[in-house]
C-alpha cells in the first residue's frame, strides 16, 4: 500500500491517496481540494503516477473532508461512499456552508454506495474493512487495513486527541466509547492516518491521549 498526503483547503484537512503500486488501482479518502490549485495539485499527482481511481471514500460528511467531492464526480465520474446516516441526520453542503459564512453548491449526485460497519473497499490488492463510530458526527467511518496495520480515522481520533462533540450528531461519551471498543483493540503498532495533523498509532493513543483515561 502507498500513501500520499495531502493537506487541502483553509481548515488544513487531510485528504488520503491510497493505492496499490502494482494494479495503480487507487481510492481517496475524504477529497478536501477546495481551491483551483488545489484540484490541480490533486489531479497532477493521479495523472503523473498512472492511477486508477475506484473509490471515493468519505470517513464523514462535514463540509472541509467533502469539498472536492463534486470536483472527483465532474472529473472522474465517481461519486462518494460513506454511511447513510451522515446523508440523512446532517445539513447539506450549502447549508452548512451558511453556518461557516461560506458559500457552497449542494452536490448534483448520489451516493455510489452507502457504507456500514463490517463492510469491505477493495481495491488492486488492498482491503480496507470499514469501522463506524458515532459521535463527532453521526455515523463517521474509520478505514483499516488488516494486512498493513494502518487506520484512516477521518475526525475520530488524532495524535492526542478526539473529534469535536459539538457539531451535528455529536455526542463525547458515544465518540469515546467508539474509540475504546473498537480502535484501542487494533493491534498497538497499527499506523493511525488522522483527518487533521500528524501521524500517530495507536499504542501511543492508548498510552499518552489525555481524552482516552
Amino acid at each position: 500500500m502507498k500513501i500520499r498526503k495531502f493537506v487541502f483547503n483553509q481548515i488544513e484537512e487531510n485528504t488520503f491517496v491510497v493505492y496499490d503500486e502494482e494494479t495503480k488501482e487507487a481510492s481517496i479518502i475524504d477529497c478536501g481540494a477546495f481551491y483551483p490549485e488545489e484540484k490541480e495539485e490533486l489531479e497532477k499527482f493521479i495523472s503523473e503516477n498512472g492511477l486508477v481511481l475506484k473509490h471515493l471514500l468519505n470517513t464523514h460528511l462535514h463540509l472541509d473532508h467533502a469539498f472536492g467531492n463534486q470536483f472527483i464526480f465532474d472529473t472522474y465520474g465517481i461519486a462518494p461512499e460513506y454511511h447513510l446516516l451522515e446523508e440523512k441526520l446532517m445539513p447539506g453542503f450549502q447549508k452548512q456552508a451558511l453556518a461557516f459564512g461560506m458559500k457552497m453548491e449542494d452536490s448534483n449526485y448520489g451516493a455510489a454506495r452507502y457504507l456500514d460497519e463490517g463492510d469491505t473497499v477493495t481495491f488492486g490488492t488492498i482491503v480496507l474493512d470499514v469501522i463506524c463510530i458515532s459521535g463527532h458526527s453521526p455515523a463517521g467511518l474509520c478505514f483499516y487495513s488488516k494486512e498493513d496495520e494502518i487506520l484512516f480515522s477521518g475526525d475520530v481520533l488524532f495524535q492526542g486527541s478526539i473529534g469535536r462533540s459539538d457539531l451535528w450528531g455529536g455526542n463525547h461519551q458515544s465518540l469515546v466509547n467508539g474509540i475504546k471498543s473498537k480502535l484501542l483493540t487494533l493491534p498497538e503498532n497499527t499506523i493511525v492516518y488522522p483527518g487533521h495533523g500528524g501521524k500517530t498509532t495507536i499504542k501511543n493513543e492508548k498510552l499518552y491521549n489525555p481524552y482516552l483515561k
